[in-house]
């Protein structure tokens, strides 16, 4: 996997993924600015950044789960009419990260015709240094990366384009926060990050610590779901969708794929109960392409180096009922 060092792609592993021990470690994301409703600075990044009805493009990939967050929201806040959506792929053997294909795509804002999206962030910063990673929002105003941080561009979408949008529910309320925050991290430890341990950590140790720890995790939140309706009440939130992705994918890639093989989600009552009720949302199993998932990870450009044979299976059966209303206070 390749990356940009100072401004030019480079297939040589300067930013390295695997620490000591051979465990995966997800590199930190380059871009951090923020749009808000009136273009101040936010935790952190420049100003300038104002919410604004079709200034932004968000470019994700279907087959990546941290994409998918993003794609998630920008559903669940009614931005499609707001936010452009332009997906990518990384299908191409001996290519260079995530592309547009042979026809390319106009930058918008520019005149510039990209084969490659990490010529959108060379545009944006001529020299940097990075892997190159999706989603990735683009500012047409001002020709720059906004961010590249999936955390950071839900909390955006959330409460940015109040005003803008059509109303929907903060999914991140204030008075939440501590709670949405604390669950995060478990999950984004323990299971965002833990699958990709299993998959990608290249020593035997590596992978039997990440793989005890994703199993413990996820046998604690059956638990959990066991006694409500969501991760933290009967109240959706942006915990429920920062685990989303990763539950989706779980049978039919990172069971066989990833060697996260002691129990699919299926043989856990709640979480496959539960997964059935977020799919069901409105708009979600529309932007939930299963198939074209297994595609993007086991195709022979894939992030696991597979053979190229997508497997068929399992069966999708996410649109059969659940009775997760049973457990509304």
């Amino acid at each position: 996997m390749g990356h940009l060092l100072d401004g030019a792609w480079t297939d040589e592993e300067f930013l390295v993924e695997l620490d000591d021990a051979g465990t995966y470690t997800k590199q930190p994301s380059k871009f951090r600015n923020w749009i808000t409703a009136d273009g101040s600075a936010a935790p952190m990044g420049e100003a300038g950044f104002k919410a604004e009805a079709g200034r932004y493009v968000l470019y994700a990939a279907v087959s990546c789960p941290w994409a998918h967050r993003a794609v998630l929201y920008r559903v669940l806040k009614k931005l499609e009419e707001i936010v452009d959506l332009v997906d990518t792929n990384e299908q191409e053997i001996g290519g260079q990260g995530w592309g547009f294909g042979p026809s390319g795509h106009r930058v918008p804002g520019t005149e510039h015709n990209a084969r490659w999206l990490h010529e959108v962030y060379t545009l944006s910063d001529p020299e940097c240094t990075t892997r190159v990673t999706v989603p990735t929002l683009w500012d047409k105003k001002t020709q720059t990366v906004v961010s590249n941080e999936s955390s950071e561009i839900i909390r955006m979408f959330d409460t940015a384009f109040e005003g803008i949008a059509p109303p929907t529910p903060v999914l991140c309320p204030d008075d939440m926060r501590d709670e949405i925050d604390a669950i995060n991290t478990f999950v984004l430890e323990s299971i965002n990050n833990g699958v990709n341990r299993c998959g990608r950590s290249i020593t035997q140790e590596a992978y039997d610590n990440a793989f005890e720890k994703l199993f413990e995790a996820l046998d604690a939140l059956e638990e959990r779901l066991g006694h409500q309706r969501y991760l933290l009440g009967d109240r959706l939130t942006e915990a429920d969708w920062r685990l989303y992705p990763n539950l989706i994918r779980f049978d039919p890639i990172y069971y066989i794929g990833y060697r996260c093989n002691l129990r699919r989600i299926a043989d856990y009552p709640n979480l496959s109960n539960y997964l059935r009720e977020l799919y069901q949302v409105p708009g979600i199993a529309e932007v939930s392409d299963i198939e074209n998932m297994k595609a993007g990870s086991f195709g022979k450009a894939g992030p696991i180096g597979w053979d190229g044979i997508i497997p068929r299976g399992p069966e999708n059966t996410l649109m059969q009922p659940h009775d997760r209303d049973k457990l509304a206070a």
